[in-house]
């Protein structure tokens, strides 16, 4: 796998040369009923882990890839904005597949199919419980048994989110992209193929959308451990091993509407082997700041102030595309507030006319390093 194959652009994660991934913060939902998709309040910032030598546990230079910062219960989703060719995207939780339940292989299966299409599948906000609805992605501390992965393996030791993405076989995309330079052809444009226009995401409302500002961060490794002696002049620091972070995992909450898109190319239109692939660290705020010297992003607004506000939920829907089924595995996923308690906070159910319609009714990085896991 080349290391050149992940980058990190801004709160973006380019994978291989077509596939882009923003992780984005959100309301999250009751874990009772079934409502429309919530709104984006800004990305998730990304840092690479290689970048802080010093100060991540040794476990995570061994398994590479970038990290973020997370609140205990926060929801998040994925958005794959910017995917300028198809792809099949894998997203495992505790290397448990959000799309089939089946423990993480790192191929292609097509009984269940264990991953999503891009670009027609806009963005994935939970695992796929079928009939059109997913429950949503919230964080919660491994140990407890809440996670996706405790579930469904009876274990917790792996947490995170795990990113592989494949693009077509070579003859394949060559005919994809021919048929792409005619389309464009055919409307008067000779230049470069475009991708199929995305649909707007779910966010960017004023005093809610775009990203989240962060503080500038301190040079990587330059943090000294709190309560460290000063080293004595002309001396280098003590180096000592960095403390162990609180290891976080996917929980579910409550239920969308939803659709995880069946594939309607064959199993062979797809690469053997994956153009890049990346794990995703999930560390708390005090972590966070830790590690980086950075403040994690204050909490979301809650949801009853921004239903109340009149700001709006959304609902999409694509006529041409086909449901998965329900995946056996993830159906008894039970919500976190199983292990950590009710959820008390308030909730407004928002009014038809906030609900929106959606759906028909790269710039260079630094590579990101992969490792074992």
């Amino acid at each position: 796998m080349g290391t050149g194959s992940v980058r990190v652009d801004g709160n973006a994660l380019p994978l291989g040369e077509g596939v882009q991934v923003r992780f984005i913060r959100t309301l999250r939902l009751p874990e009772s009923g079934t409502h429309a998709l919530p709104p984006g309040l800004g990305e998730f910032p990304l840092r690479r882990v290689e970048d802080y030598p010093d100060t991540v546990p040794p476990e995570w230079l061994a398994k590479g890839g970038v990290m973020l910062p997370v609140y205990l219960r926060e929801a998040m989703w994925l958005s794959f904005a910017g995917t300028r060719e198809p792809a099949a995207l894998q997203v495992g939780v505790g290397k448990v597949c959000a799309v089939s339940g089946e423990r993480w292989t790192g191929r292609l299966a097509r009984g269940p199919q264990n991953y999503v299409v891009l670009p027609r599948q806009p963005w994935l906000d939970g695992i796929n419980s079928g009939d059109g609805t997913v429950r949503q992605f919230v964080a919660v501390p491994l140990g407890l048994g809440a996670t996706v992965e405790g579930q469904v393996t009876g274990e917790e030791t792996t947490g995170g989110v795990q990113l592989q993405a494949f693009p077509l076989a070579p003859a394949v995309l060559e005919e994809w992209r021919r048929s792409e330079r005619t389309r464009e052809q055919s409307r008067g444009s000779y230049g470069a193929p475009l991708p199929p226009t995305p649909p707007p995401a779910p966010g960017g409302f004023a005093g809610f959308g775009g990203p989240v500002p962060m503080p500038m961060a301190a040079a990587p490794g330059g943090i000294p451990a709190p309560g460290a002696a000063p080293a004595a002049p002309g001396c280098p620091p003590a180096r000592s091993a960095p403390p162990a972070a609180p290891a976080m995992g996917l929980g579910v909450g409550g239920s969308m509407r939803q659709e995880v898109y069946q594939d309607d190319r064959p199993l062979s239109a797809w690469a053997g082997e994956p153009a890049a692939r990346v794990f995703v660290h999930l560390v708390t705020p005090p972590a966070w700041r830790r590690i980086t010297g950075e403040d994690a992003p204050p909490s979301p607004v809650d949801r009853a102030a921004y239903t109340q506000a009149g700001l709006p939920w959304f609902d999409y829907y694509d006529e041409s595309a086909a449901d998965l089924a329900p995946s056996e595995a993830l159906a008894g996923v039970k919500p976190v507030g199983e292990w950590i308690g009710d959820d008390h906070a308030a909730w407004v159910e928002p009014g038809p006319a906030q609900v929106k319609p959606l759906g028909n009714a790269p710039r260079p990085g630094k590579p990101v390093q992969d490792g074992n896991w």
